[in-house]
């Protein structure tokens, strides 16, 4: 080749310009001429199946805030990852996915690793997805390709690389430009909006995951005290937008419309910032209560579309919240009290409530939790505030399970500083499980807390809720995860009595490497909502 410039050298100055060096992959044989000579200033993390590259890299760029590149294998790699691209696509995470493909002039004959109309394979959930025309174009579209991930709404893009078009010969370099700005609401109707408010005498606020995403929960906070407002999480949140412990907050939307309806009825003004207006799960049918007036402030101008009732308005979090805080009065209204937390009772059997009751006494307040331990989401919400400010709590928004686990990996590598705890369920933990080997690989300090209660317990309740009976594919029971976790690198201890709880979980969150606990809990399903 000589002194010639190819497409991978052109695509690697840009890569460190753009701060895209830690790549999370699993490599085939169609992305050896993009990993080959790898650069000493690079980091490849290596997860063991695609699903849990996605899902770490997915939790790195929610921690870090930043977007991140994904190398993954052909359309079989890709395939393996279709879960999670999915929750990537429902958390809005600035994946750039970058697969690869068969040599070009063997497309034609639809070779073996080839994939074929490469770029259609992720849709719809991707913002924006291609295989360049011609080689020398590669560069080119992984500038946009960042660019289009990292706009407000934030989301996974997908480029498919033919595997010889890193040997090409690039034209020229690629200029890189700033990240784009978010963009502020309509003033005249953000002014309409404020005089509302200052008109109200029972406002409320309902405060969704985007305002964490754009790290807005400080100017947040502001707005609700400025306004003396209850603020309530809509439903299914992903984030944290408002700390738990705060006085100002009234508890968690249930998705189902007749508990919204219910929820907030007691308000002549709701204001829901940076959520869809609403997340639903079940149906028990239309509502006879009716939402109350409804002002939507979101980035999405599809969650603006299909927002049934109300006034909506487009505009970026942060830049919403600043702008209406400057414009509203300062309300007298009397503050209410914190919500009272009712006090778990130790039994026989380690409870979730008891569980996260002791978890909230030993985490410190800047911890991330990540969680995906859907039957007791009601015992998380009732006894483990989350009081960060700043990407406290991550769990999926509406994709796959199997998220949690893998997730918590990367959150870990994007914030060594902090302590971070997965509490996850036994049936959600083996969708991705060999992620442990990633955490024992890249030493991260991650403590994983299984929940072993052995069923998929929301599956069973919800569809005994609906009147199903002597479900199929529920029971579960007897992995021995502390076996499993030891095979693949991690220190482990199993837990089956209430009073060895508090210890065992102490022991393990002061310990900075990866660990996991193993916690027997009681089987009795409750409601979930």
């Amino acid at each position: 080749m000589g002194g010639m410039t190819t497409v991978r050298d052109v695509t690697r100055d840009l890569l460190r310009e753009l701060g895209l060096t830690t790549v999370f992959g699993n490599p085939g044989t169609t992305e050896v001429a993009f990993l080959t000579d790898w650069p000493s200033d690079f980091h490849y993390v290596l997860a063991l199946q695609e699903s849990s590259v996605v899902a770490i890299a997915d939790g790195y760029a929610q921690a870090s805030r930043k977007p991140v590149l994904v190398n993954l294998h052909s359309a079989g790699g890709v395939g393996h990852a279709a879960g999670h691209i999915f929750t990537a696509f429902r958390n809005r995470t600035p994946l750039i996915i970058l697969a690869g493909q068969q040599t070009r002039s063997l497309l034609p004959d639809e070779p073996f690793l080839g994939a074929t109309d490469a770029a259609s394979f992720p849709k719809p959930y991707v913002k924006w997805s291609c295989e360049p025309a011609r080689a020398e174009d590669v560069p080119a579209a992984i500038a946009r390709a960042y660019h289009v991930a990292t706009q407000a709404p934030q989301g996974p893009v997908f480029l498919s690389v033919p595997l010889d078009d890193w040997d090409a010969e690039a034209d020229k370099a690629v200029a890189t430009r700033p990240r784009i700005a978010g963009f502020a609401p309509d003033p005249e109707v953000l002014a309409e909006l404020a005089v509302a408010l200052d008109a109200a005498e029972r406002p409320a606020l309902v405060a969704g995951p985007a305002i964490d995403h754009d790290g807005a929960v400080p100017d947040f906070v502001a707005l609700a005290e400025r306004l003396r407002a209850d603020v309530w999480a809509s439903p299914m949140s992903a984030r944290c937008s408002f700390p738990e412990d705060h006085r100002l907050f009234r508890g968690f939307l249930q998705p189902e419309r007749g508990k919204v309806a219910s929820a907030l009825s007691a308000y002549d003004l709701v204001v829901v910032l940076g959520a869809p207006a609403f997340t639903y799960h079940v149906y028990r049918g239309e509502s006879a209560t009716p939402l109350p007036p409804l002002y939507v402030i979101s980035d999405d101008e599809q969650i603006l579309a299909r927002a049934a009732e109300g006034v909506g308005i487009r505009a970026t979090s942060q830049l919403a919240i600043r702008a209406l805080t400057g414009l509203v009065k300062q309300s007298s209204r009397p503050l209410p009290a914190s919500l009272e937390r009712p006090r778990p009772v130790q039994g026989s059997l380690i409870s979730a409530d008891f569980l996260y009751a002791t978890l909230s006494e030993l985490l410190p307040d800047n911890a991330i939790v990540v969680e995906e331990t859907p039957s007791h989401r009601p015992a998380l919400q009732a006894q483990l505030p989350i009081r960060s400010t700043d990407t406290g709590f991550l769990t999926v928004a509406s994709g796959t399970l199997g998220y949690g686990l893998p997730a918590a990996v990367g959150a870990a590598m994007a914030r060594p500083e902090r302590k971070v705890v997965a509490v996850i369920g036994d049936g959600s933990s083996m969708y991705c499980v060999q992620a442990l080997w990633t955490a024992a690989r890249e030493n991260t300090p991650v403590t994983f807390v299984i929940l072993d209660n052995y069923q998929y317990a929301a599956v069973r309740i919800l569809g005994e809720a609906s009147g199903g009976e002597k479900v199929p594919g529920v029971d579960l029971g007897g992995i021995d995860f502390t076996a499993l976790a030891g095979s693949l690198g991690l220190a482990a201890r199993h837990v089956e009595r209430p009073e060895e709880l508090k210890t065992a979980l102490s022991s393990a969150l002061a310990d900075d490497r990866p660990n996991l606990l193993h916690v027997r809990v009681d089987p009795n399903p409750v409601a979930l909502y």
